[in-house]
């Protein structure tokens, strides 16, 4: 097992091995005396390794309760939100006890929001069971969840007290959704490690996949331990996510978040390079190493079905909205454009 050191306003350890979900109790109770702790799961996960999480915490000496939600991104709203609140309140839970994101990035997102806002916060503990929540979501403390007018609109920073990621769970995931994980470890490499980036370029992802989760989580701890609530540098995570969220939500989630990435990080390429924001034009090397994991490059609909959405994002600040562009494989850097700069931006990115 490997573990990282997480530090930001709140520090914290992401444990990383194969098969230590049946210990995750023992992990607990490093950070946690025994009390009650609420398992919050979805209807895909819940059967595949809830009962192995449950009979771990209660040998370590946890009371155990569990929820489930309907699995997929339309469950990561405010009605299910809600839902979960009155879970927590109907099982007594008090500040003094936790709450466990098992499953992907949904679970853990509305996971962690419910834990910000109960009781005006409660601990809570990520155990991403997805590759794309293990690289990604499971650190750096936004929890959220989607409004009808756009994506993660409502939400918090509130870090999580630990992350387990046993990445024998990666095994059960079909393809697809193991290739959004990819999406974004690519991203990880693009903005921020250029041998990395090689590296996943060579194919070497797969039989070294313990090594590539923790350089995720190292990279993602080093953007957030600089800009926790993300005014600066952390930005440079955002890589392909305006774009990228405008497909998704366009799409009405039929395209997964990763996927929805990849076509935004060639899409921002090709666009930064003909406009003029970056020197070169990285497209086509990106596409190239999105392709070989199988994920899309092209956006499926046009700019102007795009635009609207795109113009609601949360990185919008006034008339502007900042755009993350690579000045290199592995450097990026923002750059704030108007909302007539933006339109045009997303025009040449994915055509009119």
């Amino acid at each position: 097992m490997q573990t990282i050191s997480i530090k930001a306003s709140t520090s914290y350890e992401a444990h990383i091995g194969h098969g230590i979900l049946a210990s995750c109790g023992e992990l607990v109770s490093r950070i946690s005396e025994p009390c009650t702790i609420a398992v919050i799961t979805d209807s895909t996960v819940g059967p595949l390794y809830e009962e192995t999480v449950k009979i771990s915490l209660t040998e370590a000496g946890f009371r155990v309760v569990t929820h489930s939600i309907p699995s997929g991104e339309s469950s990561k709203n405010l009605f299910f939100y809600g839902e979960i609140l009155e879970f927590l309140a109907s099982s007594k839970l008090t500040r003094s006890d936790l709450l466990i994101a098992l499953g992907g990035g949904v679970v853990g997102d509305i996971t962690g929001f419910a834990a910000a806002t109960y009781l005006r916060g409660i601990g809570f503990i990520q155990i991403p069971t997805t590759f794309l929540a293990a690289a990604d979501s499971s650190t750096g403390g936004k929890t959220a969840v989607n409004l009808s007018c756009g994506k993660n609109l409502a939400g918090a920073f509130w870090p999580p007290r630990a992350v387990i990621c046993d990445c024998a769970t990666f095994d059960t995931l079909p393809k697809d959704t193991f290739a959004d994980g990819v999406a974004e470890t690519i991203k990880h490499s693009l903005i921020a490690d250029k041998a990395f980036f090689e590296l996943l370029m060579q194919g070497h992802l797969y039989s070294r996949i313990e090594d590539v989760v923790r350089r995720d989580m190292e990279i993602k701890r080093d953007f957030v331990s600089s800009d926790e609530f993300d005014r600066g540098r952390r930005q440079m995570l955002n890589f392909g996510h305006t774009i990228g969220h405008a497909v998704e939500m366009r799409s009405g989630f039929a395209i997964t978040h990763g996927h929805a990435v990849a076509i935004g990080m060639v899409s921002a390429a090709r666009a930064a390079y003909r406009l003029g924001y970056s020197q070169n034009d990285f497209s086509s090397i990106i596409s190239e190493a999105l392709q070989r994991y199988g994920l899309p490059v092209e956006s499926p609909y046009r700019a102007d079905e795009l635009i609207e959405i795109a113009s609601g994002d949360k990185k919008r600040s006034g008339d502007h909205i900042n755009v993350i562009v690579l000045s290199d494989i592995g450097r990026a850097n923002s750059v704030s454009l108007d909302m007539t700069q933006f339109e045009s931006f997303i025009q040449q990115g994915v055509g009119v």
